[in-house]
């Protein structure tokens, strides 16, 4: 008989947090973090938090609805991070699960982890058998103006950070190389510059762009084409001599393990929302460690930190205050890199005014 508390209740709320400033790419502008906090309580008086992104208001109901669908399923349920998502999962193997089902899922496991190592009253990586350890970090911002640019790239160099990722596709390469040099500028010789296309580009003009940033000491550039054209990045990867990073898109350990196998790229990126929470990740870095690939995250930090401690070929940490404003405690950065705390759990405390102030 388990000795775990029991599952009793959950809140499922919808806040939108102004982004400042808004995170433009070349496929889009997000002027707000659409963003659905979940707590999942337990017959010990615990619960555990967390957090997901839907990119778009749009999907921001859709997303609530279907947390409130599946949740009532496991109340009374022993407290089993692995077994409970496993279960859930399962009864959804003839739909399939890629999308706002994933993302759902992505979120009751990460809350599920924070529960239980809540009631053990240790931070999620000590749980898992790890060790709080520093991962190196790189602040990260979007297609903005020079002028807009600069100010946030000199004050993210003076915060510690060494790594800068900017985003580019811009109509012309021209243009492209205009916003890399002057980011370079910002950051010196010394530090490392990565570049994000967010899939705006066809292959051809993935080749011709990335040919040319081969001469600007890129540290990688991130998304060309389309995330699902596997054949299309490897195309790439073997033509650009700059690493091409893959990842955030991808659903789950079989599809990171796809993407390495046809040699899309040479470096994975890892979303927690995206990847199946912390069950799904530690697949999936291990899949990447059996590999040699190394591993970056994107988005949802705070939990990313422990992560990070406990993968083998741990990279970078993408540093973006996707949620700092609704929560009690931010991450933060101490020359240029992270470590977890000793707060039991994933380290998320949530500001209720804050909360009160963005709900949806």
């Amino acid at each position: 008989m388990s000795n775990s508390p029991l599952i009793t209740g959950f809140d499922v709320r919808p806040v939108i947090v102004p982004l400042h400033p808004p995170l433009r790419t070349a496929s889009g502008v997000m002027a707000t973090a659409p963003l659905v906090l979940l707590d999942i309580k337990t017959s010990s008086g615990i619960a555990g938090s967390a957090y997901i992104f839907t990119y778009t208001p749009l999907v921001l109901r859709g997303v609530v609805q279907v947390l409130k669908d599946i949740l009532p399923v496991m109340e009374s349920w022993a407290l089993e991070p692995k077994a409970n998502i496993e279960a859930l999962r399962r009864r959804f193997v003839l739909i399939g699960t890629p999308g706002l089902l994933d993302m759902a899922l992505a979120a009751i496991d990460m809350a599920l982890w924070d529960a239980h190592s809540r009631v053990i009253g240790l931070p999620l990586v000590r749980v898992l058998g790890g060790t709080p350890s520093k991962t190196l970090a790189y602040a990260s911002f979007g297609m903005e103006h020079p002028n807009d640019a600069a100010p946030l790239i000199e004050a993210a160099v003076q915060a510690g950070f060494r790594a800068i990722k900017i985003k580019i596709g811009y109509p012309t390469l021209e243009e492209d190389l205009r916003a890399v040099r002057a980011a370079r500028a910002l950051i010196g010789t010394d530090g490392k510059l990565m570049v994000d296309y967010n899939q705006s580009l066809s292959v051809p003009e993935s080749i011709r762009r990335g040919e040319a940033l081969d001469e600007e000491g890129i540290e990688w550039i991130e998304e060309p084409t389309r995330y699902d054209d596997f054949a299309g990045h490897a195309k790439i990867a073997a033509a650009v001599r700059t690493p091409i990073q893959l990842g955030e898109n991808l659903y789950g350990p079989r599809e990171v393990l796809r993407s390495i196998q046809q040699a899309s790229s040479d470096l994975m990126m890892l979303d927690l929302m995206k990847i199946g929470g912390v069950s799904g990740w530690l697949d999936a870095s291990a899949v990447c460690a059996a590999t040699a690939i190394p591993v970056s995250t994107h988005f949802f930090q705070e939990a990313s930190a422990h992560l990070q401690s406990l993968t083998p070929t741990a990279h970078y940490l993408e540093y973006f205050g996707l949620a700092d404003a609704i929560l009690l405690d931010p991450l933060q950065v101490t020359e240029g890199a992270v470590e977890p705390g000793e707060l039991p759990g994933l380290g998320i405390r949530w500001n209720e005014d804050a909360i009160r102030r963005f709900a949806a």
